[in-house]
């Protein structure tokens, strides 16, 4: 976990971004392109006496397997927050998917937990679970947990996770009827 500047003096940004990233995940990415050349090696060279039908079935599995591997891992190597006036976004990878947009007007209240652990929502991704709610986890470590007006809560996994919850509050407070700025 990083140190961040707690200075609440500090002027704050018409868009915070922020953003948490995995390395790990490029070990599994390249498993699944071992699964990917091995099924082209099979496909191109192979002494396969059985039969064809085996062989196309091991081809199509290491194939399909190794790019299942390759793009469900490279989905979620990193994460990209957005927090600006009107709305909270969230996208995943490098072709950002999958997203989502979430309106400020829709949360509650939101909160710093310094850390939370893939294994806490069962595994690094887009995860739901019926007792905790939605999650977006790329790694261990600090988050932003929104609690939403329907009773649902949202959870990121974001370095510098204290700051997006300081200037969502901030958010929330100034769109509040009357409120003070």
């Amino acid at each position: 976990m990083r140190d961040h500047p707690h200075d609440e003096d500090v002027p704050l940004p018409e868009i915070w971004t922020g953003r948490a990233t995995n390395r790990v995940q490029w070990l599994l990415a390249l498993g699944g392109a071992a699964f990917l050349a091995l099924g082209v090696e099979l496909a191109v060279d192979s002494a396969w006496t059985s039969g064809i039908a085996p062989l196309v079935m091991a081809v199509v599995g290491c194939i399909a397997a190794g790019l299942l591997v390759i793009f469900g891992t490279l989905a979620f190597v990193h994460v990209a927050v957005k927090v600006d006036q009107d709305c909270l976004e969230v996208r995943c990878g490098h072709i950002g998917l999958p997203r989502r947009r979430i309106p400020l007007t829709q949360v509650a209240g939101a909160e710093f937990v310094p850390r939370v652990t893939p294994c806490q929502w069962g595994g690094w991704g887009y995860r739901w679970r019926p007792e905790k709610g939605t999650a977006v986890v790329v790694r261990r470590g600090e988050g932003v947990v929104l609690r939403l007006w329907d009773g649902h809560t949202f959870t990121i996994t974001v370095d510098n996770a204290e700051a997006a919850v300081r200037i969502i509050r901030d958010r929330l407070h100034s769109t509040i009827p009357g409120a003070a700025h």
